[in-house]
């Protein structure tokens, strides 16, 4: 049997708010990207913590990557895929791509499983800001990315990232074991999701 646990909006909004003064102590960032589906809602409340007195809110932009495959059962539970899906990406024609050359960038995502979402996002994020770098001359310009996921699963990763970034720039707000993580938004009841949590927190 999958052991699962069941997590809150709560429980988001309290590991958001506590993550967010490790990142302040660290940088400031300019700009959020969030992975769909997971990534929107933690992306919406850590901004809330994010900002700055006086500073604009940051602003979110959002990708699409789908590595999941259903398990064919009628329970909620998937198996991670092997390969990633690109079902949203920013728009390399627009401004968005120039709108990223010398910020500071924060990836966030939910949970990091496997990883393989993760690099696969860094990896074409570099790239793609690399070359609009390039056709727009600005390569004295840094770009850093960091990445934020609620959950980091203590397991042997599949996916790899930049080893500066792995130490430098990478939070999770918890590192857990290699169990199934309910979270409130994939919820069909949630008064029941609530209930499940309550009592997991009592035992």
């Amino acid at each position: 049997m999958v052991q699962k646990i069941y997590v809150t909006y709560n429980d988001v909004h309290k590991l958001c708010q506590q993550t967010a003064e490790r990142i302040l102590d660290d940088f400031t960032p300019n700009l959020m990207i969030a992975i769909g589906g997971g990534g929107y809602v933690p992306a919406r409340i850590l901004r809330s913590f994010l900002k700055k007195p006086g500073n604009p809110n940051i602003p979110i932009q959002a990708i699409g990557l789908s590595l999941y495959e259903s398990l064919g059962t009628e329970t909620p539970e998937e198996i991670p895929g092997t390969k990633v899906t690109r079902t949203q990406w920013l728009d390399l024609s627009s401004l968005e791509m120039a709108n990223l050359i010398g910020k500071n960038v924060l990836i966030v995502d939910e949970v990091d499983d496997t990883r393989t979402t993760l690099e696969y996002a860094v990896r074409e994020l570099e790239k793609d800001v690399q070359q609009a770098t390039e056709a727009l001359g600005r390569t004295a310009e840094k770009t850093n990315f960091s990445i934020f996921v609620v959950h980091n699963k203590d397991k042997q990763k599949k996916g790899k990232l930049p080893e500066d970034l792995v130490k430098e720039r990478y939070y999770a707000a918890v590192t857990c074991g290699d169990e199934w993580i309910c979270y409130p938004w994939e919820a069909q009841d949630i008064d029941e999701h609530d209930r499940l949590a309550e009592e997991a927190k009592k035992q």
